[in-house]
């Protein structure tokens, strides 16, 4: 049986729309979040992230390509190659961690990015049921362009309160 995700709206954070005293303290960074609404029926957490794979929505390089129908890559990598057992399931603790790392890399936070990073990112993670970290890919997976990235971090929040799977993407050009 195929489960059915539906896209409910997305969100896009670009480090360069904040005035940081110095001008490269935004490292090219941004965070892309999309939700999805969940499906009707009870579905386990590996069923979703299949889902998730499957969807339209998913097939985006990340790097202006935007999302392709047809679309080969996902972010730096082999759309083929990704499936749900490349996944971690994670703490919110540890999601915090590595995407608290990599925002504060360059660095302090201006208190509106940080504001708004809180709302878009960190509010989420605390809401979610599910974390699941995009790991176990080596450099195989890696796509002929896929190193236009230097950091990627990919997380996929499942909160069933609000009937919502989000895939957040944390990542520099």
């Amino acid at each position: 049986m195929e489960h059915q995700l539906t896209h409910e709206a997305s969100a896009f954070i670009n480090f360069r729309d904040y005035k940081f005293q110095d001008p490269r303290s935004h490292g090219f960074r941004w965070v892309d979040i999309k939700h999805l609404r969940l499906p009707a029926e009870s579905v386990g957490g590996w069923e979703l992230l299949a889902a998730l794979i499957g969807h339209e929505q998913f097939r985006d390089d990340y790097a202006g390509g935007g999302v392709l129908a047809e679309g080969a890559r996902h972010g730096p990598y082999w759309l083929r190659l990704v499936t749900p057992d490349v996944y971690e399931a994670v703490s919110r603790e540890k999601s915090a961690h590595v995407l608290w790392g990599w925002v504060n890399q360059f660095g302090d936070m201006l208190a509106e990015l940080g504001a708004d990073l809180q709302q878009e990112v960190f509010d989420r993670l605390a809401a979610a049921d599910h974390i699941f970290y995009l790991s176990g890919l080596g450099d195989e997976a890696i796509h002929d362009w896929g190193r236009v990235h230097e950091d990627f971090h990919e997380f996929v929040l499942i909160d069933r309160s609000a009937g919502r799977i989000t895939l957040l993407v944390a990542a520099d050009d």
